[in-house]
């Protein structure tokens, strides 16, 4: 007889026992410092962050992070159906944003709930989707998302729906793109012959346009972390889909950590920095995390493709075999070979009308909806 299932909610990741987060979120997962990161970057003001530590008997057996959040409505839904939200919105204010509770990572590429081996998943599941129901009813938290969860956990999350009542809706995919051999003629290759024949374009006019140098900078710190952060903020003011706000005091924490590695370009005539992107170093997988560009630099100079080459360079230099570049900003990512990694929302609203609208809502969501590049691959 197994033992019984409980869920404990808990403040802090430093409360859950570091061996349990390497056991249940290994590479290339983001773990423990992750969690401890974001914690401590002063995004108190966006998010409430929280950990179910999941136990069979008196045993410790795994984690599921958790936050809550005022997510605006137009994150969520579709341009088309926006005017059925502001019309009332006018009058009732709160219904333009949601308070909600994640199952998941504010800035993780995917969702995961981290389980020891021999755990019955879909028993622990839904002990705790009814730990969290009843958090939600002490909180008076409308909405419950499992939030971007990957097909790998799609068979149980299914039964899992049908269990408790949850809605899928289609959330933004992920991208992946894999680096076949152990160097860039290989990865060339691997690229259809039109992406191919486009991205030597691209790199090769912009090698005419303006000469880089490539640095793999480990722990910025003063005026140089200062330069990230303000391409960082560029880059973040000209997104279409803004879901968290991140301050310089998150870049202090993501550069003290030692898998982080802040591949940057300067112009090589001023050495001003004019490009960054940050990648985690998993061993064998890298997480290319954020970007950074200087939209101020003539936009002949294609500096999002020199960054990406100087980042796959850098990635083969260390033997890594795939690289994770997360949501959004779909095209180019496509065109530079990356294949889209679909991920869901399951939810839930605990207004049995407003669940009939979401859940109605959510079956006009596709891949096209949330991003018009996205269209013939939807």
């Amino acid at each position: 007889m197994r033992n019984a299932l409980s869920v404990e909610l808990l403040p802090s990741e430093a409360e859950i026992p570091a061996s349990l987060w390497d056991a249940c979120f290994p590479p290339p997962l983001e773990g423990r410092w992750w969690y401890h990161a974001l914690e401590n970057s002063g995004l108190e003001d966006q998010f409430t962050f929280r950990y179910a530590l999941l136990r069979e008997g008196e045993r410790a057996v795994g984690i599921a992070p958790l936050f809550l959040m005022d997510v605006p409505i137009d994150i969520v839904v579709p341009k088309a159906v926006l005017p059925l939200f502001r019309v009332p919105g006018r009058l009732i204010p709160s219904l333009l944003t949601q308070r909600t509770l994640f199952v998941g990572s504010p800035c993780a590429d995917e969702g995961s709930i981290g389980l020891l081996p021999g755990v019955d998943r879909r028993a622990m599941l839904l002990c705790l989707q009814q730990s969290l129901e009843a958090e939600t009813r002490r909180l008076r938290v409308p909405m419950l998302v499992w939030k971007d969860f990957p097909d790998s956990f799609g068979a149980d999350m299914n039964w899992l729906a049908g269990q408790a009542g949850l809605f899928p809706m289609v959330s933004y995919p992920g991208t992946l793109v894999e680096l076949p051999g152990p160097d860039k003629a290989n990865y060339f290759a691997s690229l259809k012959g039109s992406r191919r024949h486009q991205l030597r374009k691209k790199l090769r006019l912009s090698a005419e346009r303006v000469s880089v140098r490539v640095e793999d900078v480990r722990h910025p710190e003063g005026p140089v972390l200062k330069e990230i952060f303000g391409l960082f903020w560029q880059t973040y003011e000209r997104s279409a889909t803004k879901f968290e706000q991140l301050g310089r005091h998150f870049f202090e924490h993501m550069s003290a950590l030692p898998l982080s590695h802040f591949i940057t370009l300067r112009e090589s005539d001023s050495g001003d920095m004019i490009a960054f992107m940050l990648c985690f170093d998993m061993g064998g997988h890298v997480i290319n995390k954020f970007i950074g560009l200087d939209y101020a630099r003539p936009k002949e100079w294609l500096l999002y493709f020199r960054l990406w080459e100087a980042a796959v360079d850098w990635a083969l230099s260390r033997g890594v075999a795939s690289i994770q570049s997360g949501q959004t900003g779909y095209a180019p990512k496509i065109e530079m070979g990356h294949r889209l990694v679909p991920l869901t929302n399951y939810c839930c609203h605990r207004n049995p009308v407003l669940h009939r609208i979401y859940k109605a809502v959510a079956k006009g969501i596709s891949w096209s909806t949330l991003d018009s590049s996205l269209g013939k691959y939807g």
